[in-house]
């Protein structure tokens, strides 16, 4: 009986001993949370949300051409010697783009030239002969009809060199264009043929275009045609651009009132500026205005990114940010739509969002 008591005693005494650790550890951790600090406090500013009118914009993916493009071809016939250029390079006007191989060319005027120095051997015959015959004829010792025909003779000579002159005149011209250069500053756009091809007069070898004069050229369903104008002003976003970019400002230049058998749209050219940083052949968006209607933006400053979400902080009745997620439609002027997740009359942090987190008090009075 002994045993047995010594035994329940003992286990009386262990499990006593574990309820008396498990009681610390939950005191202990207790303690640590009541003893977390609280959010930190961040200084930043906080805009109140507020309804306004916004501007219904049409969408339309489009592409950057150029106003000024020259298909640069060879004046002569001829294998193409070498290529100076590649499909992208910058040129200036003026710049050497191809060389034609001028051993046809140099032919001819290795021809002309000898041509040449016989008609003038002949006129110098022939000027003797008049000369002679002259003086003859003054004389009164050749008939009348005799004169006539050196003096023919002579005059035929006289054509004949000026004809010889012009023709090697002619070859020795045409090896300038043996060399072809670029006619304007631009961008080499298209390569259509390569060293050791047969270059002949009017078939392109190289596409150029001007940078200075750029449009987007889109088009437009009959919804939109209808409410567009030229000189309207029009935004314009690179295609891999996000909604935080400010937009490049575009003006319609022309809209072609025929639509497109297939397609029901209308075609659109939109000016570029001179400074809008695109290029012939990027892919834009082009943003047309069609209306008005209500809702809210924020600054694009205000929009932040956790674990791949879109949000921004709104700031309760004590001061506390707090993460919400947001979807967000068109940007225009630094401000971006919020499509939900916002209503008015709420505050959103508008600077600093980069320092914020969940749940720290936010230094900042709201303004308008």
């Amino acid at each position: 009986m002994i045993p047995m008591a010594k035994s329940l005693f003992l286990r009386a005494a262990l499990l006593g001993l574990a309820a008396s650790l498990m009681n610390g550890c939950g005191k202990h951790e207790s303690s640590e949370t009541q003893a977390a600090p609280a959010g930190r406090t961040v200084s930043a500013e906080v805009q109140v949300v507020k309804q306004a009118p916004l501007n219904v914009r049409a969408e339309a993916p489009g592409s950057v051409v150029s106003q000024d493009q020259i298909q640069v071809a060879s004046r002569l016939m001829g294998y193409i010697r070498e290529i100076k250029v590649q499909e992208g390079q910058t040129v200036k006007a003026g710049q050497l783009l191809f060389v034609v191989d001028p051993s046809d060319i140099q032919a001819q005027a290795n021809e002309a030239r000898a041509g040449l120095a016989q008609a003038e051997a002949a006129l110098a015959d022939a000027k003797l002969d008049y000369e002679r015959f002259g003086a003859l004829y003054k004389e009164e010792a050749i008939p009348k009809a005799q004169w006539d025909k050196i003096r023919l003779q002579y005059q035929v000579a006289q054509q004949q060199v000026a004809a010889a002159r012009a023709g090697l005149g002619m070859a020795t011209g045409q090896m300038r264009y043996a060399s072809v250069v670029a006619p304007i500053n631009g961008v080499v756009t298209q390569k259509m043929a390569n060293a050791g091809d047969l270059a002949t007069p009017g078939r392109p070898v190289l596409v150029i275009e001007s940078l200075k004069k750029l449009q987007v050229r889109t088009q437009v369903g009959s919804d939109v045609y209808a409410r567009i104008r030229v000189g309207d002003k029009v935004s314009i976003v690179r295609d891999d651009d996000d909604a935080t970019q400010a937009p490049i400002v575009g003006v319609i230049a022309q809209v072609v009132p025929a639509a497109d058998p297939a397609s029901h749209s209308h075609l659109v050219k939109i000016d570029l500026p001179a400074d809008s940083g695109l290029s012939s052949g990027s892919f834009v968006r082009a943003g047309f205005s069609v209306g008005s209607r209500s809702g809210i933006r924020v600054p694009a400053a205000a929009l932040a990114e956790r674990a791949g979400i879109t949000g921004v902080f709104v700031v309760d009745a004590q001061g506390i940010a707090r993460y919400r997620m947001v979807r967000t439609g068109a940007a225009e002027a630094g401000e971006v739509e919020i499509l939900s997740g916002l209503n008015p009359g709420e505050r959103v942090v508008v600077s600093s969002v980069d320092q914020l987190e969940n749940g720290d008090k936010v230094n900042g009075a709201a303004h308008d």
